[in-house]
């Protein structure tokens, strides 16, 4: 399974970084594979409860700080697949290196 989540701080102004990291710290220190981009964080687990515990405490952790969280999460679950994260990557590149393009 993987999810993809935002988690932002609301009523702590427009420098929001460090509340942000106080979620992907959590992340980090999960053990689960994990990616941190611009927009989103990316959390891939072998169960629903366990990705779940881990985007819920990184919310949690957040919502300590702040007087309100605004969260947006997109989940991908596939039963049986693992280093989902990596593999999608891998494939869209590989279309790319080879110059796919969409047929007419």
């Amino acid at each position: 399974m993987i999810v993809a989540f935002s988690v932002t701080p609301l009523g702590v102004g427009e420098e929001v970084g460090e509340y942000v990291a106080d979620a992907v710290r959590v992340v980090r220190e999960s053990g689960l594979a994990n990616r941190t981009d611009a927009m989103f964080t990316t959390v891939e687990g072998e169960s629903w409860d366990e990705v779940m515990d881990v985007v819920k405490r990184a919310v949690a952790a957040v919502e300590a700080r702040a007087p309100r969280v605004s969260f947006i999460l997109k989940a991908d679950i596939r039963p049986g697949v693992t280093d989902g994260m990596t593999s999608k990557i891998e494939t869209v590149e590989r279309h790319l290196a080879a110059g796919d393009r969409p047929q007419a």
